[in-house]
C-alpha cells in the first residue's frame, strides 16, 4: 500500500494562494512617472511592488503566494519599462 504525505500541507497552501490571488484581483492602483525619469520609473516599479507586498503580506510565507507575487512584481515591472520607453520614442517621433 501506498501512503502520500503532504497533502494536508498543500491543500493549505492552495487555499491561501486562493485567498491572496482574490486580494490581487481587480485594480492594485495608480501609479505616474516621467518616462525621461529612470528614478521616477523606478519609483513607480517600487510603488506597484509595495501594492502587490501589502496585499499578500498575510500569506508572505507560503511558497506558492511568494512564486506568483514575483512573477507579478515582473510582469509589472516590464509594463511599466515598456510603456516609459514607448512613449520616449512617441517624443522622439514627436519632435
Amino acid at each position: 500500500m501506498l501512503k502520500i504525505t503532504g497533502l494536508e500541507k498543500l491543500q493549505k497552501e492552495l487555499k491561501e494562494a486562493e485567498q491572496a490571488l482574490s486580494e490581487l484581483d481587480g485594480e492594485l492602483g495608480v501609479v505616474n512617472f516621467d518616462p525621461h525619469d529612470p528614478a521616477s520609473i523606478e519609483a513607480a516599479i517600487q510603488s506597484v511592488n509595495r501594492m502587490i507586498d501589502s496585499r499578500v503580506e498575510p500569506h508572505v510565507d507560503n511558497p506558492i503566494v511568494g512564486s506568483l507575487a514575483d512573477q507579478m512584481k515582473d510582469s509589472y515591472r516590464e509594463n511599466i519599462l515598456q510603456k516609459a520607453a514607448e512613449a520616449r520614442l512617441q517624443a522622439d517621433e514627436d519632435k
